[in-house]
């Protein structure tokens, strides 16, 4: 039973049931149906306009099988994203140089990144696309980028219009940047691979061919076998050594053109003494051969090279990062008032850029025209949004969530706000830790010391038992002490650990972070999605609980953070009419007849009996939303992040580990420091943008140098 508090009922918010939603299933994607969309008497229901497009556009192409492939592969229900954008930007010269190569046949390829791609049935689909759009050759769907490489005829077809058919087919369409660097990466890669998997292919059939030889040195192998397959070892060897081998010959050569000494000249010393010696044995028919030895030698250690070079990828990719978080193009305002949608390479300083609702600014600027609400999660963390008029700078990345804007450009690219962040990370991310920059120290000096030894070596045996003696233990020599641990296994542990942790949800800022974490001192902790859950949502309601639920039909007309919040609370089927949105105040309009106002106390006029309970609110850290319905009743709903669960007892044992706790969000500071006391942290600071959480961990650092100093936090901001 819900409680009495000053006369009113005091209730949760209303989780969604079985009563408020319908068992229709959409004929596309196969989510439930709203009532208000049931139309009667038709044979398939849509719980979209999208699902409806896309399904008309699947059944005249012929492609009503991508159903059948979507129910095998169990993709479950996602609704389609179409647009009904014209793409126009797409045909823009700039664009098409970014992003458009020629083909053979005096065809074009293009590569566009796709929202909605998800599964097998999209692959089947997406590839299908020459069926639906007369003038596109082929289409190769990559899910894991979620891209698409479409070849098309430019005189039949012009890239805005593949982009337009593969949004009738539900998948939203973006240029895909860095391509040319993505393609050179991946190329590098397959050539990698390609070595690593050759390298393995001649070892293995080098080691059976070794334990024939072991075998037969005591079961009597006839002469003419045991020469035959000495032979075949050394094709086999001399291949392996020659081309997945050759990369440690070129870094020997750098090596020694450079004076300096690297783990690569030890190791092309012991697989060109041993390929050498095992030739000159394999010739004479007598003495040891070690192509099995050299073999595995080269496969295992271009197996490590692999592991390091991903991680070595860490920089690169957060580059790429860089690319998705900004739009591909910006609505530029000319000084007659026209707008024109252009690529942002063209954007310049200056210009003025027109910003609908719903969408993310493109470039760092002044607002010269509208007043709005601003999400800014992307640079402060904080998922409440940030109110903007004329003359208040914004950054690029920040979305628009409620009225068009106009703004003056200051800043593209890489010279915005998130540009100098992902730089920063970018550069993180390229540390090398400590103890792997000792590794490459030690390792200098332990190559000077094992080349000599092996110089000795060789003199010793040759002298005392000939020069064959010589080479043999001079190479064994060279091949055991081969310094593995300390050039490959010291940064494959570190990238290890960073991939588990990733797998455990958390990016590891670079590898000298996982070194010093190991010494307690400073942890700073970010508010919003560390400590709380991240999300907006209704903790509370006071009043009448059916203006709440009127609340949620009126709030579907706006996408700010506090009304998804009270329309995930109370979904429902009704609509509302007359819909008038405030700034900053709040939005009324009619549902069944009944007049509704939403937002601040004050603008919702409610009685003055809740001031008790807004006050409460406050006090707590939720944000209060008056709701009036008029003829029915008041209420007020409190909206606020809740802390993760097991995150007060994670304080307790990082504090028995020695660690000094802090709290440090951009968040109001009455509500920062009420979440750090209800999880048993002291020390909080509110209000604080990414550049002061910067200085404030130089600060520290400065105090005392030695101090271990911790950010944590959920953000590309922290």
């Amino acid at each position: 039973m819900p409680s009495l508090a000053g006369g009113r009922r005091v209730v949760p918010a209303m989780p969604e049931t079985e009563q408020t939603r319908t068992k229709t299933a959409c004929a596309h994607c196969g989510l439930d149906v709203p009532q208000g969309l049931i139309e009667a008497g038709a044979e398939h229901q849509f719980c979209c306009n999208g699902c409806k497009t896309v399904y008309s556009v699947l059944q005249g192409a012929g492609l009503g099988g991508y159903y059948s492939v979507k129910e095998a592969v169990d993709s479950g229900p996602i609704p389609a994203t179409t647009t009904g954008g014209a793409y126009e930007e797409l045909d823009d010269p700039v664009f098409q140089k970014a992003i458009t190569r020629p083909a053979p046949g005096g065809e074009v390829e293009a590569e566009l990144l796709l929202e909605g791609m998800h599964c097998a049935a999209c692959v089947w689909l997406i590839e299908r696309l020459p069926r639906v759009a007369e003038g596109v050759v082929e289409s190769r769907a990559h899910i894991r980028r979620r891209t698409v490489c479409v070849r098309y005829k430019p005189e039949r077809i012009k890239l805005s219009q593949v982009a337009q058919s593969l949004d009738r087919l539900g998948y939203a369409v973006h240029p895909a940047r860095g391509r040319d660097a993505r393609e050179a990466r991946l190329k590098e890669d397959r050539r990698f691979l390609i070595r690593v998997a050759v390298a393995g292919a001649l070892a293995g059939n080098i080691m059976l061919l070794a334990v024939a030889l072991y075998q037969g040195s005591y079961s009597g192998m006839s002469p003419f076998w045991q020469t035959t397959l000495r032979w075949y070892s050394m094709g086999l060897g001399l291949v392996a050594l020659l081309w997945p081998g050759r990369l440690f010959f070129r870094g020997a050569i750098a090596a020694l053109r450079t004076r300096t000494a690297h783990l690569d000249l030890p190791i092309a010393l012991a697989l060109l003494a041993g390929g050498v010696w095992g030739v000159v044995n394999t010739v004479r028919g007598t003495g040891e051969i070690y192509f099995d030895s050299l073999g595995v030698l080269v496969f295992l250690l271009l197996v490590g090279r692999w592991i390091q070079h991903r991680q070595q990828r860490s920089a690169s990719d957060s580059v790429e990062l860089m690319l998705t978080l900004t739009p591909t193009s910006a609505t530029v305002v000319d000084g007659e008032g026209n707008e024109r949608r252009v690529p942002i390479e063209t954007v310049e300083p200056g210009m003025v850029i027109a910003v609908g609702a719903g969408e993310s600014i493109a470039a760092d600027g002044e607002v010269v025209d509208g007043q709005t609400d601003l999400d800014l999660a992307l640079l402060t963390g904080e998922s409440r949004p940030v109110e903007v008029c004329v003359g208040d700078e914004v950054p690029a990345g920040a979305t628009n969530l409620r009225t068009p804007i106009r703004v003056r450009v200051s800043a593209v690219g890489e010279s915005t706000r998130v540009g100098k962040l992902m730089s920063l990370i970018a550069r993180a991310s390229s540390e090398r830790s400590p103890i792997v920059q000792f590794a490459d120290r030690v390792a200098g000096r332990f190559v000077v010391v094992v080349i000599s030894l092996a110089i000795a070596t060789f003199a010793f045996w040759a002298v005392r038992s000939g020069i064959g003696t010589g080479i043999e233990h001079a190479t064994a020599l060279l091949i055991v002490t081969c310094p593995c641990a300390l050039g490959l296994a010291t940064p494959m542990a570190m990238s290890v650990a960073m991939g588990r942790a990733a797998r455990s949800g958390m990016l590891v800022k670079s590898a000298s972070a996982i070194e010093q974490i190991s010494k307690p001192g400073t942890m700073i902790l970010d508010k919003t999605g560390t400590i709380t859950e991240g999300s907006m949502r209704v903790v509370r309601v006071v009043g009448d609980e059916r203006a709440a639920q009127l609340a949620g039909v009126i709030e579907r007309s706006s996408n700010h953070p506090i009304a998804r919040a009270i329309c995930d609370a109370y979904p429902s089927d009704l609509q509302g009419e007359s819909i008038d949105q405030t700034i900053g105040r709040g939005i009324e309009g009619i549902v069944d007849g009944v007049q509704v106002r939403v937002g601040s106390p004050a603008f919702a006029g409610v009685e003055e009996s809740f001031e008790k309970d807004i006050a409460e609110m406050t006090d707590t850290g939720h944000t209060p939303i008056g709701v009036h319905a008029a003829g029915v009743g008041s209420c007020v709903l409190a909206i606020g992040d809740r802390v993760r669960a097991g995150v007060a007892d994670s304080v307790l044992e990082l504090k028995d580990l020695g660690w000094d706790l802090r709290v440090c969000s951009g968040d109001d500071e009455r509500i920062v420091a009420k979440v750090a006391s209800e999880v048993g942290i002291e020390t909080a600071e509110g209000g604080v943008s990414p550049e002061g959480k910067t200085r404030m961990v130089r600060m520290l650092k400065t105090e005392d140098p030695g101090r271990t100093v911790v950010m944590v936090g959920d953000g590309v901001n922290d």
